[in-house]
């Protein structure tokens, strides 16, 4: 077995181990929350440039938040980067929803009962 796919696998697993010993920070719990309210699919299934616009600014938040936690040199750095993302995905969210609202079209809630 090559020697530079040995190190490289055991390299990896000690960055996983470290990263598993990490508690999880309450910031990156909230910005977990709010990437479970990121829009899946257009409202009222337009995709126009507001749809566009909103993933777009979604993607560039990950990007942000990737770049913001590998430059982040102690905890306080790690927590400004995942309150600053949840803020960003919650802003990009209202603002694509009432856009589109100014527009005549509203987010629907489905209730399913059962």
């Amino acid at each position: 077995m090559n020697t530079k796919i040995v190190l490289a696998a055991i390299a990896l697993g000690t960055a996983g181990a470290a990263t598993a010993a990490m508690p999880v920070l309450a910031e990156e719990q909230l910005a977990r929350a709010e990437e479970a309210r990121i829009l899946t699919g257009p409202i009222a299934g337009i995709e126009n440039n507001l749809w566009f616009d909103y993933r777009l600014d979604i993607t560039e938040a990950q990007k942000e938040l990737a770049s913001d936690l590998r430059r982040a040199s102690d905890i306080e750095d790690r927590r400004d980067a995942w309150e600053e993302y949840a803020r960003e995905l919650k802003h990009e969210r209202e603002d694509y929803i009432h856009d589109m609202a100014k527009r005549g079209y509203r987010q629907g809630t489905v209730y399913i009962e059962g």
